[in-house]
């Protein structure tokens, strides 16, 4: 559990005030600014850094003021939920990638269940492309969101299928997960050649009205519908554009780590095929 100074940091970190009650209006406000704050990056893959599905994720964060996988930032904001008395639920999730579900427990979200309501609503704060707000569950309309058109279906009685646009992002399941459930894979994402988090580098943050992303030294800006995509010259420019738009302050530029391949580039512009929305070759 995350101590009271912590949650209120943590409440600073993201520019929220504390909720007076864990009701469905709170969540939707923390879940955006954390959206909007915190970024979905890969660079302690590539510094060699651990990863951790625990309190200590938290340091990163709150105090280091970075972001992470969906492991990491997914963590982080349960931990957060939990403080502050959510009913809150983690789940885990099979990616819908190349025309099929990756294996069991690749990724990490979370269900919030009002009672007084009688209403389940899904929070992702990790996954590229996740809706800026919760979402409900058990219903057929469509949820219109600033970062699309989300809708789920029921292919099971157990089974969530979650859509983005129309297009399958993952399928999640009932049955509670536990932070534990998630070490091998995560083991998996931290040490093998073929993750996608050691063959790119990359950092990327929604926007009011796009999302900008630093992959190396190319930063593209999708803002009003128009997207630029700059080659930074020079460690400064890489190190300024860290610091101005993800509040990332750093004493050198990362590289890339050895399993980095530059025939594959993270596009978050482009695709929405699954994890192709991360990964494009």
């Amino acid at each position: 559990m995350l101590t009271e100074q912590q949650v209120q940091d943590y409440l600073v970190r993201i520019g929220a005030d504390r909720p007076e009650r864990p009701d469905l209006a709170a969540l939707r406000d923390l879940q955006e600014r954390h959206t909007l704050t915190v970024p979905f990056e890969s660079l302690d893959y590539h510094l060699g850094h651990e990863i951790y599905m625990d309190e200590r994720i938290v340091d990163k964060v709150v105090y280091r003021r970075r972001g992470g996988g969906c492991y990491e930032i997914n963590t982080a904001f349960y931990l957060l939920l939990q403080a502050l008395n959510f009913p809150v639920t983690l789940h885990q999730c099979r990616v819908w990638i190349s025309g099929r579900f990756t294996a069991p427990h690749n990724h990490v979200m979370m269900t919030v269940h009002f009672p007084d309501t009688g209403s389940r609503w899904m929070s992702d704060v990790g996954f590229g492309k996740s809706s800026r707000l919760p979402m409900r569950l058990g219903t057929t309309e469509p949820h219109v969101d600033p970062h699309g058109r989300f809708s789920t279906r029921r292919p099971e009685p157990d089974t969530t299928d979650v859509y983005r646009n129309d297009l399958l992002q993952y399928r999640f399941y009932d049955e509670p997960a536990e932070l534990p459930d998630f070490r091998q894979n995560l083991w998996w994402y931290r040490t093998h050649p073929a993750s996608p988090f050691l063959q790119n580098m990359f950092c990327s943050l929604p926007l009011e009205n796009g999302r900008v992303t630093l992959q190396g030294n190319k930063l593209t800006v999708l803002a009003d519908g128009r997207q630029t995509t700059e080659t930074l010259v020079g460690d400064a420019a890489v190190l300024e554009a860290y610091q101005r738009w993800f509040g990332i302050t750093l004493d050198e530029p990362p590289a890339p780590g050895p399993y980095a391949d530059d025939s594959m580039r993270m596009s978050f512009f482009q695709s929405d095929d699954g994890l192709k929305s991360l990964v494009l070759r």
